[in-house]
């Protein structure tokens, strides 16, 4: 893209479950700004070549890049150190904790006398959450008890505050209603104009067009296409998803405006 350095740079990819092949010789980029979307029928093998990028899973051979530098990736801890985060569709929350608490679990901020600085701690999470909603400003109550738009923005701060620059998003607006969807899409398309960039694996097609800017689809374990979405239909890439290959006689589908009239 323009001869910049990609955040991200995953090139032949490779994992094996014993004698299944998961991921086979998979490359897939991403840059500052940008969405991804990652989709593929269940087993496609999507989860598991984004869990090779966020240190969930050891790859068998293959090269990580991060701004255009080797990465070292073999847990979270090192996908951390490189400013990767995972929002996962479960979220990993702890149900019965507050946002401060949720935010800071396990990277705790402690005051001089080594006890937990609670007031820094909700400080910190009011203001970047604030940042990202300004509306939501009941951060006290235990997750359990807020919706799934608000647990969402949870997630997403405790990932940026810690200087993620990378995000792996799996199935963000699964199970919410318009309303959710609206207020995630919103805090997805403001990470982007700060720079982050997103991997976005979900099943719905229409969050994908909606919020990535290019697509790659995998099946049974393969990367059989990455295609900006100003040239493609849905159907294109359900074409993609279930044949492995893009319509006979495809054109991009910007094609004809791209040429003009005659």
């Amino acid at each position: 893209m323009n001869g910049r350095v990609p955040l991200v740079d995953m090139r032949n990819m490779n994992k094996r479950f014993g004698g299944l092949r998961a991921v086979q010789h998979c490359s897939i980029d991403l840059y500052p700004g940008e969405v991804v979307g990652v989709v593929g029928h269940n087993g496609a093998g999507k989860s598991v070549f984004m869990k090779m990028l966020s240190g969930a899973l050891h790859r068998d051979s293959g090269e990580i890049r991060i701004n255009g530098q080797l990465a070292d990736i073999e847990s979270p801890r090192d996908a951390q150190r490189y400013g990767i985060e995972t929002v996962y569709q479960t979220l990993a929350l702890a149900d019965n904790l507050n946002a401060p608490s949720n935010m800071f679990l396990g990277r705790e901020i402690m005051t001089r006398f080594n006890t937990l600085d609670d007031d820094a701690m909700e400080a910190k999470t009011r203001e970047v959450i604030q940042r990202l909603n300004p509306n939501f400003t009941n951060i006290k109550v235990p997750v359990r008890n807020m919706s799934g738009g608000q647990r969402q923005s949870v997630a997403i701060a405790r990932a940026i505050f810690f200087n993620a620059k990378i995000l792996i998003m799996d199935e963000p607006t699964a199970a919410l209603g318009p309303y959710e969807t609206k207020m995630v899409t919103e805090l997805i398309r403001k990470l982007c104009s700060e720079g982050i960039g997103i991997f976005l694996i979900s099943h719905d097609l229409n969050d994908v067009f909606d919020l990535s800017h290019r697509i790659a689809v995998m099946k049974n374990g393969r990367n059989v296409g990455m295609v900006e979405v100003p040239q493609v239909t849905q159907d294109d890439v359900l074409s993609l998803i279930i044949l492995g290959h893009l319509p006979d006689g495809w054109t991009p589908r910007n094609q004809q405006a791209a040429r003009g009239p005659g």
